[in-house]
């Protein structure tokens, strides 16, 4: 008796590959930037592709390259590292060719194998899980995934015969008045037996003047090979959609603005005073009873402690809070730590590394670069503070800067604890002021000043020994 085989999802069943699709310049974004490479909530529209694809948990992602390779290359890396391999399709001559162009990564794999496009960033993982398990209990040998549109002007429609099995794709130029009437429409989005996918490439035809080879028509091709070809119909087209104009981005970081506020006002417990005014990045983390006023942007992966208050037109990006952090209005803060119980603002430019240590405070106008600022410390007007070491529980009076730059380096400002720096003081680095002193206003310090004196004068000069205070 001869025995009977297994359906395929019950075998062993073969390697999952993933090509995507992103060589292409996206004429329609009227830019010289790749269309991938247009950032949506803060990132490239081919990271969010390449985090799905990961997300399969697949033996190897493929990447068509082309426009701005280099570009789109070091995009893909920083989402999934040597788990990609890039092909390069020299001419943009169509999706067939661009899977051509991965002919020899794709020989003798013989795996189910995934096609994506890189402008299709609300893709979901676990519709893809669905899609491909579809696809292998079906026994397929291509599936694609289709969705219905009611307005399905531009889109290739999926024709159907009377007992509703696929028949092709017909692209809307191509299509009769009919079949314009059609709302069920290709995706780009496929599976693939890649064994018998690249044979299929080879048959494809140019299917216009401008010499294009559309992967539509391996469809055809496998189907009249006898090969079984399906549909999996998903229910949310917005999902499945790309961004073809910068209409359409706009549309989708409106989309993905509202439903990363809609998440952490319900499931994170934040408020948000005018969720139509703030704006805050999908990968972004905000702790509980934190407080967003209008006009506020938090930017990239910055993360904010419980109990934060965030006031109107404020930035926040690629920076750490802690908790019960006061942001007060109009302030920027780029690659910055600032630790818990701390105020910032009005008007505060805290960027490139800068820490705030616990209970410090900046106040308005004052600039800080690339510095700490010790616990307790206070800098509360009209200041800048470059390459900067401040100890703990220091006043920086109003209007003093650390002159850090001698017109060809920077050099370091060292403030020890217990300092109290007087108005208008200029601190010529590299200086050290020693704990416990006190700079008169208006002074211009050149040389590092003793612990537990006062200096004064330009330049300054020591005029008498200080108690020590205690600490």
């Amino acid at each position: 008796m001869q025995k009977q085989s297994l359906p395929q999802s019950r075998q062993t069943r073969q390697s999952l590959d993933v090509l995507i699709l992103a060589a292409g310049l996206g004429t329609r974004m009227k830019s010289k930037r790749a269309k991938v490479l247009h950032e949506l909530g803060g990132a490239p529209l081919i990271a969010y592709v390449c985090r799905t694809a990961q997300a399969l948990n697949p033996d190897k992602i493929y990447v068509v390259v082309g426009h701005q390779a280099a570009e789109v290359e070091k995009a893909v890396k920083a989402e999934v590292g040597s788990l990609a391999e890039f092909v390069t399709q020299a001419q943009q001559r169509g999706t067939a060719d661009a899977v051509l162009s991965a002919r020899a990564q794709l020989d003798n794999r013989n795996s189910l194998l995934v096609i994506l496009s890189g402008d299709v960033p609300l893709l979901k993982a676990e519709t893809l899980k669905h899609f491909i398990e579809d696809h292998r209990s079906g026994g397929a040998t291509c599936s694609v995934l289709g969705v219905r549109l009611e307005n399905p002007t531009g889109y290739g429609r999926i024709v159907r015969d009377v007992d509703d099995h696929f028949v092709r794709i017909v692209e809307q130029r191509d299509a009769t008045d009919e079949e314009r009437k059609i709302k069920e429409i290709n995706s780009g989005i496929y599976c693939f037996d890649s064994g018998k996918l690249l044979p299929a490439l080879d048959r494809v035809k140019p299917a216009n003047d401008q010499g294009e080879f559309y992967l539509t028509d391996v469809v055809e091709i496998l189907l009249a090979q006898g090969e079984k070809v399906s549909v999996y119909l998903h229910s949310d087209a917005r999902e499945v959609s790309g961004i073809n104009t910068r209409a359409e981005l706009a549309e989708f970081e409106n989309l993905l603005r509202r439903n990363t506020i809609r998440k952490l006002m319900l499931e994170g417990g934040v408020t948000f005073l005018d969720p139509s005014r703030a704006y805050i990045s999908a990968s972004a983390r905000l702790g509980q009873d934190c407080v967003i006023y209008p006009d506020v942007a938090i930017e990239g992966g910055s993360e904010i402690g419980e109990g934060c208050e965030i006031h109107s037109g404020s930035r926040i990006t690629n920076s750490r809070l802690g908790s019960n952090v006061v942001i007060k209005d109009h302030c920027v803060i780029v690659d910055s730590t600032i630790e818990s119980n701390c105020t910032v603002g009005p008007f505060a430019h805290l960027r490139m590394g800068t820490t705030i240590e616990e209970g410090a405070a900046i106040g308005n106008f004052v600039e800080v670069k690339k510095s700490r600022l010790g616990r307790g410390s206070k800098s509360m007007h009209l200041t800048y503070l470059g390459d900067a070491t401040i100890g703990e529980k220091t006043n920086i009076g109003a209007g003093t800067v650390t002159c850090n730059y001698d017109g060809k380096d920077k050099h370091p400002t060292v403030i020890e604890d217990n300092v109290r720096i007087g108005s208008d003081t200029m601190l010529v680095a590299p200086v050290r002021v020693g704990g416990g002193s006190v700079t008169a206003a208006g002074s211009v310090v050149t040389k590092d000043v003793p612990p537990d004196t006062l200096v004064a004068g330009v330049p300054a000069v020591v005029k008498k020994r200080l108690k020590r205070r205690e600490k």
